[in-house]
C-alpha cells in the first residue's frame, strides 16, 4: 500500500512497532482488554492513519483478501455459516477492526481510510468486501428503528445470506415488523455500516449477540461492481 496525505493525516500500512498503538486505540473504541488481539491478526494487513504532525494513530483497520472458498476460514465466519456462491470467482477482502478515535471526529479521517482501501482493491482486483458491523452494547431495543430500516431496505441477495451459526442472534428479519423511523435509524447506524450501505452494501438477516466484545453485529457484504460511480470518483480522487 503507498502512503496517502490529506489535509492532517496520512494513511499507511502499520508496521510491527504500531501494534501496540493499534491495541490501545482498539482498547478504547472497543472496550475490550488486549485490543481484541485475535489470531486473525497475523495474517492481515494492518492499517493505520495518524495525525501527520504528531504521528498519533487516530484510526485503524485490518484486512485480508482471501479466495471464495476461503470464506469459511475468515473471522466472520465464526459467527455466520458462510459460503460463497458457486460462480462467484473473485477475491474477497474481510475488513475488521475498523476504528477511529473518539477525540478525533474529523470526516477526513474516515475518508482517507476508504480512499486507501478503494486503492488497495483496485490494485487487487478485489470483487466483494465483507465483514462485521458492530452496533454498540449487547441491548436491542434501542436500534429498533435501525434494524427495520435494515429489513425493509438493505437484506442481502438469497445467493449471499449467511445462516445462524451463534448461539445468540437477534433474528431481526423476521421479529421486527414495524417501520422505521428514518431519522432515529439513520442516527444509530453504525459509522462502518453507514459507510457500506451509501456504497450498495447490503446485511444479513440477523444479528449476532457478541458478549465478549460487548456488541451485536451483522453481517454486512459490498460487491465491488456495485458501487455508485460517483461514489467511486470521490474516493478515487483522493489518492
Amino acid at each position: 500500500m503507498t502512503p496517502l496525505s490529506k489535509g492532517k493525516y496520512t494513511v499507511r500500512l502499520a508496521l510491527p512497532a504500531d501494534m501496540a498503538g493499534i491495541h490501545a486505540l482498539r482498547a478504547r473504541c472497543f472496550g475490550v482488554a488486549g485490543g481484541a488481539a485475535d489470531r486473525f491478526d497475523a495474517r492481515a494487513a494492518q492499517v493505520l492513519v495518524a495525525h501527520a504532525q504528531t504521528d498519533e494513530i487516530v484510526a485503524a483497520f485490518r484486512m485480508t483478501v482471501l479466495g471464495a472458498a476461503q470464506i469459511g476460514d475468515s473471522y466472520a465466519a465464526q459467527f455466520y455459516g458462510l459460503q460463497a456462491p458457486e460462480e462467484f470467482t473473485g477475491p474477497l477482502l474481510e475488513l475488521g477492526r475498523f476504528c477511529i478515535h473518539p477525540a478525533h471526529p474529523d470526516p477526513d479521517i474516515a475518508r482517507l481510510a476508504w480512499a486507501a482501501l478503494t486503492a488497495h482493491v483496485d490494485r487487487s482486483g478485489v470483487q466483494m468486501l465483507f465483514g462485521c458491523s458492530s452496533f454498540a452494547g449487547t441491548q436491542t431495543a434501542p436500534y429498533s428503528d435501525a434494524f427495520a430500516l435494515l429489513k425493509a431496505r438493505h437484506l442481502g441477495p438469497a445467493c449471499w445470506q449467511p445462516a445462524v451459526r451463534s448461539a445468540e442472534v437477534f433474528r431481526y428479519g423476521a421479529q421486527i415488523h414495524s417501520r422505521p423511523d428514518l431519522a432515529v435509524a439513520h442516527a444509530t447506524l453504525p459509522p462502518l455500516l453507514r459507510s457500506y450501505l451509501m456504497m450498495g452494501g447490503w446485511v444479513s438477516d440477523h444479528a449476532v449477540i457478541d458478549r465478549e466484545m460487548g456488541t451485536l453485529h451483522v453481517f454486512t457484504g459490498l460487491e465491488t461492481r456495485n458501487i455508485p460511480p460517483a461514489r467511486k470518483r470521490l474516493l478515487r480522487a483522493i489518492v
